[in-house]
């Protein structure tokens, strides 16, 4: 549990005070939002004549394509987007949201500092009977809807009410891997952490790279990808959303740092990985420096012929029969408390998680979620979708492990960093994020 204070140290943490002391004082954020609408209606077309403002942080056709599909649907329905980039709208959606001209519908960002301040000031609507009457609790897996919701109190993150809703494209972590290579060293497709340490001792007996690394950074995503392999979805979720009876050793931290530090002994990383950045260690991945690379769906930009160049693992536990994998859907999308039209707004957000909008998603490249959907015969999007697949059906999401706490994405990225320069233990790390969090939540009063 994390008290109402933490909010404020939360978006103190990326600069964002004054907007919070805005939006509780301002016209409209006032607990009126926070009560559920009492009547509710799925009847689009018997609204009249309707025009509801979207701004959003999408990249692509995607939204577009919903946009479209939504209004020829519904042709008394007109949207006006507006694209933000995504530091801005998050930014900037506490005090758009308190304008009578500002959005009906929003995306924002997950988590206490942006759509937990938005909740709590009164500033978007609590979804609970839309998720009622669209059936989004049997949609929606269990660890993707608590990514949604708050207590009413506001003293607890990751259960209570619906207060945004996810979209049909999710981002995960997980393994890509060259194709070419593999075939060209003679090794299948590994389906499990103990095939793929056997594919990377092949790779480095062949003297080249098993795992495409970059420690300049602080690249926290093997880290938190081989955590999923160890630590249940459950222990996982209950550290992130405050939980004071799990510990940071509960959610396997401490076999996922015993296991990248030994991939560095075995010289399994990038040669003098600690000068590389994010972004060249990702290009010379993409032009076949190493076998395999930690990372997140969407971040090789593969478009054409180069989707049938890689393929994605999304591993199962090391010691079950299950899989748990870092997810979220691609965004939160919210109603404006000053919306006058909320019925339509929740229409088009029950559209976003549609059959239609996941299909969309895999068409253009994306990785859909939610639904059952028609993949192309493409090697990288065939392996993103049979992941989201697993993941929904195993109900396996885990949140971004950062999200305990303000500071968590510092200690996360610098223990990595002094983990790979042996500079601390893997036990010494799990004593850090315990420490950080510990700390966080008793300057809160939790």
């Amino acid at each position: 549990m994390i008290s109402k204070k933490a909010r404020a140290a939360a978006t103190a943490a990326i600069g964002s005070i004054a907007v919070l002391a805005m939006a509780a004082c301002a016209p409209g954020g006032s607990s009126a939002g926070n009560t559920a609408p009492t009547e509710v209606s799925d009847d689009v077309a018997a609204a009249g004549d309707v025009t509801l403002k979207l701004s959003d942080f999408f990249q692509g056709d995607w939204i577009v394509q919903m946009i479209e599909q939504f209004e020829e649907k519904y042709p008394n329905v007109t949207i006006e987007r507006t694209q933000e980039d995504w530091g801005q709208l998050t930014s900037t959606l506490n005090l758009q949201l308190q304008d009578n001209g500002g959005p009906d519908i929003a995306s924002a960002n997950n988590g206490w500092s942006s759509l937990g301040t938005l909740a709590e000031g009164g500033l978007v609507v609590n979804l609970d009977p839309y998720a009622e009457l669209y059936g989004w609790d049997d949609l929606v897996p269990t660890t993707i809807a608590r990514q949604n919701q708050f207590t009413e109190d506001f003293d607890t993150i990751g259960e209570g009410s619906w207060f945004a809703s996810p979209i049909a494209s999710a981002s995960l972590i997980g393994i890509y891997y060259n194709a070419d290579k593999l075939k060209e060293l003679g090794i299948e497709v590994p389906t499990t952490l103990e095939e793929v340490e056997a594919a990377a001792k092949k790779v480095k007996a062949a003297g080249q790279v098993p795992f495409s690394y970059s420690g300049l950074d602080g690249n926290t995503a093997a880290l938190l990808g081989l955590q999923t392999l160890y630590g249940s979805e459950s222990d996982i979720n209950d550290f992130v959303y405050g939980s004071t009876d799990v510990t940071a050793a509960d959610t396997g931290l401490t076999e996922a740092a015993t296991t990248l530090e030994e991939w560095n002994e075995a010289g399994w990383l990038t040669p003098n990985f600690e000068g590389i950045d994010y972004q060249t260690s990702l290009a010379n991945f993409i032009d076949g420096d190493a076998a395999f690379r930690w990372d997140y769906t969407g971040s090789l930009g593969l478009t054409g012929d180069r989707l049938n160049d890689f393929g994605y693992i999304q591993l199962p536990q090391a010691d079950a029969d299950t899989t748990v994998g870092v997810g979220a859907s691609a965004g939160a999308m919210i109603i404006s408390s000053k919306s006058e039209n909320p019925d339509v707004a929740a229409a088009f957000l029950d559209f976003l998680m549609s059959q239609d909008a996941s299909q969309a998603a895999v068409d253009l490249g994306l990785v859909p979620m939610l639904n059952e959907v028609e993949i192309p015969d493409v090697l990288s999007q065939t392996g993103e979708a049979t992941a989201t697949a697993t993941l929904d059906s195993d109900d396996g999401y885990v949140p971004y492990f950062d999200w305990a706490s303000p500071t968590m994405l510092d200690i996360l990225t610098q223990n990595t960093q002094l983990l790979l320069a042996g500079k601390t233990t893997p036990e010494e790390f799990t004593k850090a994020v315990d420490a950080d969090r510990d700390t966080f939540l008793a300057e809160q009063g939790s």
